[in-house]
């Protein structure tokens, strides 16, 4: 038998794109109020279309020097998704922000446990890594999880008032490097990792991005929460876990209050 695959299968499900926008306030001043209100009234129904129950938008106030909104989009592709970068470019709001970030991803559940179990059942059976029979038991078997997991691969945008998001790699170093790190082992680091995120599930919403190919990091991470603090907690906390300790880098941090699209007038009046 050729050595197993080393790549644990995954499920793929909505496309998602951050936009991080800082907002060019001197020049919206010296706008006349009358146009400061067509542009917000054109925003506002713009964004209330953007919600709707087949395409999830959302904004956030950024919290610090980052950025002032963020704009979150969940859709079902990336044409979608260039849609609604589009449509916000269109408006006449899109004069005054200025894009400082964007992270593009797509929502990923790592099947770590289902791949083993799988991979080793085709092996007791012969069956050869790649093989068309192989390829064949696989899909099988992620057809079945995406229709057991498609309220987890298509969410809707949590309605909590804190955001926090971050991009993350996985260490790959002289001394450690989690992708030369047998599967087994990163199955049981996977599995501890999750139990200290379960610990929180009733406190905070937790949606993990896949986008190695799409982005500058490998995973995107959004926390939704009704108490920032919660973020701190649970992440200082995974910071002991072995998984983060030894292998996690994390990118910059973004935190911001949800923002209906009737409040962003009230938001951005001078």
């Amino acid at each position: 038998m050729t050595s197993l695959p080393a790549v644990p299968l995954t499920l793929e499900g909505a496309s998602v794109l951050h936009q991080m926008m800082r907002f060019r306030w001197t020049a919206w001043r010296a706008v006349a109020p009358a146009r400061q209100e067509a542009a917000l009234e054109e925003t506002a129904a713009a964004l209330a279309a953007m919600q709707g129950a087949t395409q999830h938008s959302a904004v956030y106030s950024l919290i610090g020097h980052k950025g002032d909104l963020m704009f979150l989009h969940f859709r079902k592709s990336f044409e979608e998704l260039n849609q609604a970068e589009m449509a916000l470019a269109r408006l006449q709001l899109s004069e005054f922000l200025k894009p400082t970030s964007s992270y593009l991803s797509m929502v990923e559940l790592g099947l770590y446990e289902s791949t083993l179990k799988l991979y080793a059942g085709l092996a007791e059976r012969g069956v050869e890594p790649h093989s068309t029979e192989w390829n064949q038991e696989i899909e099988t078997q992620l057809a079945r999880q995406r229709q057991a997991m498609a309220q987890r691969l298509w969410p809707a945008i949590p309605d909590r008032k804190y955001i926090c998001f971050y991009p993350m790699d996985r260490r790959r170093g002289e001394s450690v490097n989690w992708y030369q790190v047998p599967m087994a082992e990163r199955q049981r680091m996977m599995h501890e990792h999750g139990m200290v995120g379960r610990r929180y599930a009733d406190d905070v919403k937790q949606i993990i991005t896949g986008s190695i190919g799409f982005d500058d990091w490998e995973w995107g991470v959004d926390l939704f929460a009704d108490d920032p603090l919660v973020f701190k907690k649970l992440i200082y906390e995974m910071r002991f876990d072995e998984v983060s300790a030894a292998y996690a880098l994390f990118g910059t941090f973004y935190v911001g209050l949800k923002v209906g699209a009737g409040d962003l007038a009230a938001l951005l009046k001078v």
